[in-house]
């Protein structure tokens, strides 16, 4: 960690849910790539974003992921959009409950958030399929 320390216990559980989340390609190629612009950024991610957030009780992986790709799509974050839908291999949550979580999007966020968010989510799904997604 930046500061010399030892990683606290929250970076530990969160670093431990986004590897379960993201899978552990993913995350290394994150840390392979960070610097020391960065690394103050990534470490926030993990203790607050991983280790506060994702790692509470009370809603599962499926459930925080449908509600994670909702809100990025709503506010139009296609890179974290596309992350979070492969992740779905992790988390559970089905092309059924993102088509859902997109429908929300439409009445609440507008019609073309949801458009462009389909048109990701789609692109995503062939990678998956055809087994060329980077995990």
């Amino acid at each position: 960690m930046s500061d010399a320390l030892a990683p606290s216990g929250r970076y530990r559980k969160g670093m431990a849910t986004r590897r379960a989340v993201l899978g552990d390609n993913h995350v290394d190629r994150a840390e392979a790539a960070s610097t020391d612009f960065d690394r103050p950024f990534q470490e926030l991610i993990t203790e607050a974003a991983w280790g506060h957030v994702w790692s509470r009780a009370g809603w599962t992986k499926r459930e925080r992921s449908i509600v994670t790709i909702a809100l990025l799509a709503a506010l139009g974050q296609d890179e974290e959009v596309a992350m979070h839908v492969r992740a779905t291999a992790n988390t559970g949550a089905t092309r059924e409950d993102i088509c859902e979580a997109l429908l929300h999007v439409a009445i609440y966020a507008g019609v073309p958030a949801a458009n462009h968010a389909i048109k990701i989510v789609k692109q995503v799904f062939a990678e998956m399929d055809a087994g060329t997604v980077a995990r």
